[in-house]
């Protein structure tokens, strides 16, 4: 492994006459970090992944990738340190799960006795010996992953991984991701399925109409937004009485009367409130804490943009 970001962009562009398919980007991702790269349909993900394949030019700005730019002719050997895994994965139907490793493995140059142990990964050793065109959806997604993983790669593009997995499968594609994480290898990661990310990933990049509209960690998006946590509680009748002459002040009183209340706050204001509530020697049936959604984080930036 290199020293350096697995992806570095500054003021990248990728424009189509009047059309800007990505605009301005600039972004840095490190090793051994995931981050999740979401927008809406037509934002510019896919033409981020070509730029950072090679497989496009940018108009403006620059890329390195690995180290390297997708533009020299050094890159051919570096994309053999990469993993992708397109949204729309096709294989030859006539060749077996097994053939298939190997031929990606040839072509990069990597030790096809390997190929055992990452299909015994994704839960693909007892199909191996079967035709692709046998598969189901989630089987050849999970045949696409496997070849990403051939040759131990630094770098992992993975759009749309989880479509056609069924819950197991996910749950073992967030473990693959974790190890790969540990490793040392970078992963960028779109999605449309923003409930599964946001424990699971680094940081979060929504793109938007080709512009990189925020980038961070989750909880560094929901407080630039200012999105309140809601705070639900639960207790008896006399219980919120005593609640709402405490707090009737600043929530009001009506929150209070049936015997559950949702209170709302910043991010930066919860501890002290859960302190406030903890010692208002009020037995609660239940408390839980809301926070704001990367669904909710990504409605608001994304706002008039049509639907992901």
């Amino acid at each position: 492994m290199t020293n350096t970001a697995a992806i570095q962009a500054s003021d990248l562009s990728r424009h189509y006459g009047e059309l800007k398919a990505l605009d301005q980007v600039s972004i840095d991702i490190q090793q051994g970090e995931c981050i999740a790269l979401v927008g809406p349909n037509g934002a510019g993900k896919s033409t981020l992944f070509k730029l950072c394949l090679g497989l496009l030019t940018p108009s403006a700005g620059a890329i390195s990738v690995l180290d390297c730019s997708p533009a020299s002719s050094q890159f051919n050997t570096i994309k053999r340190r990469i993993g992708f895994l397109p949204e729309n994965v096709m294989f030859q139907g006539s060749l077996t799960g097994q053939e298939t490793l190997r031929f990606y493995a040839r072509l990069k140059g990597a030790d096809v006795g390997q190929n055992d142990g990452i299909l015994a990964r994704v839960q693909l050793s007892q199909a191996a010996d079967r035709r692709v065109s046998t598969y189901s959806k989630g089987m050849r997604q999970r045949l696409g992953l496997a070849q990403t993983l051939i040759g131990s790669p630094e770098l992992l593009l993975l759009d749309e991984p989880m479509s056609g997995l069924d819950p197991e499968a996910r749950r073992n594609f967030f473990q693959i991701l974790d190890e790969q994480k540990d490793r040392g290898t970078a992963i960028v990661l779109s999605s449309h399925i923003l409930t599964e990310l946001e424990a699971r990933t680094d940081r979060v990049a929504i793109l938007s109409r080709g512009q990189l509209k925020a980038v961070g960690p989750i909880a560094q998006l929901r407080s630039d937004l200012g999105l309140s946590t809601h705070i639900r509680l639960k207790a008896g009748r006399s219980q919120m009485e005593h609640l709402a002459l405490k707090f009737a002040g600043r929530f009001g009183t009506e929150c209070f009367m049936n015997g559950a209340a949702v209170l709302k706050c910043s991010s930066g204001e919860k501890l002290n409130l859960l302190k406030e509530l903890m010692g208002s020697d009020v037995a609660f049936e239940n408390i839980d804490i809301l926070e704001p959604s990367l669904e909710q984080v990504f409605a608001e930036h994304t706002r008039g943009e049509g639907q992901s």
